[in-house]
């Protein structure tokens, strides 16, 4: 890495530490050339499994259709763009970790429900009428029975 203050073509990292919960590494360097000292910071990417749809075919995971779900289940609700930020960051990790290089759109809304869940109880009904297909008034009736006996 270049040094910021004299463009010395190399830097020596002094420290090294994985910043929770953003998953970023923040590195402390030192330049050998002028010896001044700055800070960076790494951010992890993500290699996300393909989705397969309920049709059959399958698609690239897409974070911005993510988040946009995300965010519908939580218009007008009190959670702040950190906490929002921290689910998208929980449930994307989890989505990674699947043991298969596939998940399915399935997968991906049982995922969702169960972080959201302890995110904001509206938005999981709200996010569970659309993923569960609610046809009528009873769904939801089950549905938060089911929630308020976790």
């Amino acid at each position: 890495m270049h040094c910021p203050f004299c463009q010395y073509h190399d830097t020596k990292v002094v420290d090294s530490r994985i910043t929770l919960p953003q998953n970023n590494i923040r590195r402390r360097r030192e330049c050998p050339e002028c010896n001044e000292r700055f800070t960076t910071f790494e951010t992890l990417q993500f290699t996300y499994p393909r989705v397969i749809k309920r049709a059959g075919y399958s698609c690239q995971f897409n974070e911005q259709k993510l988040k946009k779900g995300i965010m519908r289940a939580l218009e007008k609700r009190a959670v702040s763009p950190e906490i929002l930020e921290k689910l998208l960051d929980r449930i994307q990790c989890q989505i990674c970790q699947e043991p298969s290089k596939e998940i399915t759109s399935q997968r991906i809304g049982q995922i969702v429900l169960s972080q959201l869940r302890f995110v904001d109880e509206v938005a999981y009904i709200r996010f569970a009428s659309v993923y569960l297909s609610f046809q009528n008034i009873d769904a939801f009736k089950t549905t938060i029975s089911k929630l308020e006996d976790q």
